[in-house]
């Protein structure tokens, strides 16, 4: 089911609108009087979908190596004693021991003896392996040619946001999801001081990220891009507003239908706007609420976020408390999975089957921590496999020479 917003005329079905805490007049019977339904009344069961949750399958070992490789990068030199880094397990969700990790993934790290305090026992160390340097001089060599793009990102985060300023701790707690670098408050904010500054009192952690000049070319989003993008390829004016495609499978009850027709016929309301004027329980605060979503999952780099991160953003964004009830209210246009017991938004649009449509830049990143992954997947595959022909070879060695001691003796019996 798609339904394109140039598709829609001006047709409205009353019943099917929420409510807007008002009553509102007809203009032909001024005593006739219109009750909408409220949002909550409007219920949409969430629906497992197989093909987007395997997306998320399919990143599982990769990000579990990336948190384990962030870990000992964050440590003092860059080296942490392996055992400090298996009572961390339960926190990176490492279900086996790390000794038992660096086996299945060799190439990330070096393993090496040192003291962790003068006089004490030789005990195992972990420092990043040449390859691994290799690959984080790939990254910054990544994210200097994609520098831009960084910034039109972090800019249009505290475009968004209601009084153009973030805490500093939320956007170190997302910027794995954004693709910002490690480093951006120290590198990026400062070269950029025209569109940021830092203020508040970093070492309490009470700091904050301020926008400082509003680019103009940064307050557009996706939607109006693409809507602009075909007005000049068609020559017709096309109404920005929400791709909408249900999964094959799913179907909504008709006063669901009517009320997604009804909300789509709505203007659609840039997430750059400002909308302070609007009451926070409106009809038209719900529409910039998904728009916002949208272009948060748009600007992420695998156009999926989980929503406990974007819920730290509530007040920033003005999002209601109810704000994840959308990821199923508008299935056509989200999903949320709840794969690994974590719930993680998904744009829909962004993908063709398990597969990203668009590639973020920045994913070039994630492509060659694959391929470092892949190359130490290849090299223990073939060691064990050099290591069954051995095992085999020795053990067909073993049967031949049981078979010449077994007729020695026969040989020894017969005389």
């Amino acid at each position: 089911m798609i339904i394109p917003g140039i598709l829609f005329k001006s047709q409205t079905s009353f019943p099917s609108i929420f409510n807007l805490k008002h009553n509102f007049k007809s203009f032909l019977n001024p005593k006739f009087t219109l009750q909408f339904n409220p949002i909550s009344s409007l219920k949409v069961v969430w629906r497992k979908d197989w093909t987007l949750d395997k997306a998320i399958e399919n990143d599982k070992r990769y990000k579990l190596c990336a948190r384990v490789v962030k870990e000992v990068l964050n440590e003092p030199g860059q080296a942490i004693p392996l055992r400090y880094l298996d009572k961390s397990r339960e926190r990176l969700r490492l279900n086996v021991r790390v000794k038992t990790f660096i086996n299945n993934n060799p190439g990330l790290f070096d393993t090496y003896y040192d003291r962790i305090r003068p006089k004490s026992d030789l005990v195992p160390f972990l420092r990043p392996s040449n390859r691994l340097r290799n690959f984080l001089e790939e990254e910054k060599r990544i994210y200097d040619e994609n520098e831009d793009l960084v910034v039109s990102k972090l800019c249009k985060l505290l475009m968004m946001s209601r009084y153009k300023v973030i805490s500093v701790d939320k956007l170190v707690h997302a910027k794995r999801e954004f693709g910002l670098p490690n480093d951006f408050l120290v590198n990026l904010v400062p070269k950029y001081s025209n569109y940021f500054r830092l203020t508040g009192s970093p070492g309490e952690g009470q700091s904050f990220l301020e926008l400082v000049e509003w680019n103009p070319e940064f307050a557009k989003s996706v939607i109006e891009q693409r809507a602009e993008e075909e007005s000049h390829l068609t020559g017709i004016r096309v109404r920005p507003n929400f791709n909408y495609k249900l999964p094959p499978g799913f179907s909504l009850r008709k006063e669901m239908r009517e009320w997604v027709r009804d909300w789509l016929e709505l203007d659609y309301i840039s997430p750059y706007e400002d909308v302070s004027h609007l009451d926070q329980a409106s009809r038209e605060m719900e529409k910039r609420m998904v728009a916002v979503l949208h272009e948060l999952l748009s600007l992420s780099l695998l156009k999926r976020v989980p929503v406990p991160i974007l819920g730290k953003f509530t007040n920033d964004y003005r999002f209601s408390n109810a704000f994840s009830s959308a990821f199923t209210r508008h299935s056509g246009i989200f999903y949320m999975s709840l794969k690994g017991g974590i719930k993680t938004a998904v744009l829909r649009e962004a993908y063709k089957g398990d597969e990203l449509i668009d590639k973020d830049p920045l994913l070039g990143i994630k492509d060659k921590f694959v391929e470092l992954l892949e190359e130490g997947w290849r090299e223990r595959a073939e060691m064990l496999r050099v290591r069954r022909e051995q095992v085999k070879k020795d053990m067909e060695m073993m049967a031949a020479k049981n078979g010449e001691l077994s007729e020695q003796s026969c040989e020894e019996a017969e005389l």
